[in-house]
């Protein structure tokens, strides 16, 4: 791990690799607008006034729905090969050490400190423990749900004749019993994404506060900086 010193009191470590920041800002564009038009798919806007040729609004929100979806998955397929080939902090999330007992002790620990039940935050270069089990269950696995579930989705509209049908609607369709489960179930995890979302900004601008060490500003500039270097965890 290559560590660098800025200051004599704030240790700098390059935690983040340009592939990752990109996909993650890039992600994180995708997901608000796949949240936004499948919003507005499960619950469309009343009739546009004039006549129906004049209006093609519906068509416009799915097209920005399907235009994000592939983004969103050529993204994660990206992310996918990073984890092998970039650096010990790109897998994390994707291969957490749950037969360690000092992660799940770590673990432990973050809830404390999340209950406002412990006093002293640990400091970890890369994902602290609590965040990489969250992020590997809600994001990795909610992330292959939706795409698994919206291609089989899509795959209707494709066609018998259309790899999306092939792969995807043919079998996950009739797992679930009908089309409408599966799109029921496809707006429930939208759902489950927003509120991960909404924790992950929260925790990230908390941590950034009151443990004294960045997390924002790691994913903009690559580099994670401490305030102290008391309980200085490397994240493994």
């Amino acid at each position: 791990m290559s560590t660098s010193t800025k200051s004599h009191s704030e240790p700098a470590v390059y935690v983040y690799e340009a592939p990752v920041r990109i996909w993650h800002w890039t992600n994180a564009l995708a997901i608000i607008v796949l949240c936004i038009s499948g919003y507005l798919i499960g619950s469309p806007l009343p009739t546009m006034p004039g006549e129906a040729s004049d209006n093609f609004l519906m068509g416009y929100i799915r097209f920005a729905h399907f235009a994000a979806a592939y983004i969103f998955i050529i993204g994660f397929l990206g992310r996918i090969y990073w984890a092998f080939v970039g650096n010990s902090h790109s897998r994390q999330i994707f291969l957490p050490p749950i037969f360690s007992g000092e992660f799940w002790d770590g673990v432990l620990h973050e809830a404390l400190w999340y209950s406002f039940l412990t006093k002293e935050p640990r400091k970890y270069t890369g994902h602290n423990p609590m965040a990489v089990i969250f992020m590997h269950i809600m994001f990795v696995w909610g992330t292959v749900f939706m795409i698994f579930t919206g291609l089989a989705l899509y795959g209707e509209g494709a066609g018998y004749d259309s790899w999306q049908y092939t792969y995807f609607s043919g079998w996950i369709i009739p797992l679930f019993g009908q089309s409408q489960d599966v799109h029921t179930f496809h707006h429930l995890m939208m759902w489950v994404l927003i509120l991960f979302m909404i924790m992950h900004v929260y925790v990230a601008i908390r941590e950034d506060i009151m443990s004294r060490q960045s997390l924002v500003s790691t994913m903009i500039s690559g580099w994670r900086t401490f305030k102290d270097k008391r309980n200085i965890d490397d994240g493994h």
